[in-house]
């Protein structure tokens, strides 16, 4: 058993735009969304135990021990292989929580990714994906590894080739209830599909963003700011808003120029996960 942890990515995600499409009879929403993987990423530590024990080993600030998405995604894998193994996982929050960047979605994926290498499960990207799904709508985006069109509650993905790209990224200092802004009765329900392909960035919308932006008004100031500067729009179900830029001095001169009460960074957006190769094909 390692002594140490072993540290392992759970990037972000921005949606370079969402639309609702309609909604299920069970309450789930379909949606036609792109998901765009960048740099700025959680960590991960993992430990094995030989006793067969799922462990947090340090509390996270604003999630509870039984809303941890990482201790429910390693236990469902265990329960799911029947394995005899265990595992001391500890987290470096780094993506907001209530940020609209996917960070507990992309955790519980990256423990799905390590613990199937580690524990010798060897359970193929079909398997996990639907592990996935029982986590959460995007939790398969992360797992799937790739920029991906999104269709059905999120869990239908398709993979694109998006070009290079940087982002400045605007991270109100406000938590989003992603389940208040779905239930909201304004949310529009009733948007068209794009057709995919060809797609460019500056197509679509985030059809969020209006219920957003007029409960968080944090939301909505950040997002008038940022236009000022490109096409801005906000991802997920909000907090955070960005926009895209094709160098990282064009973003970064922006970042610059914000105002000493905004918080944000700069990212570049990936090809991959970087743990992609870790999930057998199959």
């Amino acid at each position: 058993m390692s002594v140490d942890f072993q540290w392992y990515p759970a990037p972000g995600k921005l949606n370079l735009f969402l639309h609702v499409l309609g909604r299920r009879a069970d309450g789930y929403h379909l949606l036609q969304t792109v998901f765009r993987l960048i740099d700025r990423a959680d960590r991960l530590g993992v430990r094995m135990r030989a006793d067969g024990g799922i462990v947090r080993a340090r509390e996270i600030p604003g999630v509870a021990e039984a809303d941890d998405l990482c201790l429910r995604a390693a236990h469902k894998l265990k329960q799911r292989s029947g394995t005899a193994r265990g595992a001391e996982l500890v987290l470096d929050k780094v993506l907001p929580i209530g940020g609209g960047l996917g960070g507990g979605s992309s955790d519980a994926a990256t423990v799905l990714i390590v613990l199937n290498r580690l524990w010798e499960l060897n359970l193929g990207r079909d398997e996990l994906i639907a592990l996935a799904l029982e986590l959460g709508a995007d939790v398969p985006a992360f797992v799937f590894g790739r920029n991906a069109l999104g269709e059905g509650v999120g869990e239908r993905l398709t993979p694109l080739s998006l070009p290079p790209a940087w982002y400045l990224v605007l991270t109100p200092q406000v938590s989003v209830s992603t389940r208040e802004i779905f239930s909201h009765p304004a949310l529009t329900r009733d948007s068209k599909a794009l057709k995919i392909p060809p797609f460019f960035s500056w197509q679509g919308r985030n059809d969020l963003e209006a219920v957003a932006c007029g409960l968080y008004p944090a939301v909505a100031e950040h997002l008038a700011w940022l236009r000022r500067h490109g096409d801005a729009r906000m991802t997920g179900s909000g907090a955070c808003v960005f926009a895209e830029f094709t160098s990282e001095s064009a973003a970064r001169a922006v970042h610059e120029r914000m105002p000493p009460e905004m918080r944000g960074f700069v990212a570049r957006g990936l090809e991959h996960h970087p743990l992609a190769d870790w999930v057998p094909a199959r």
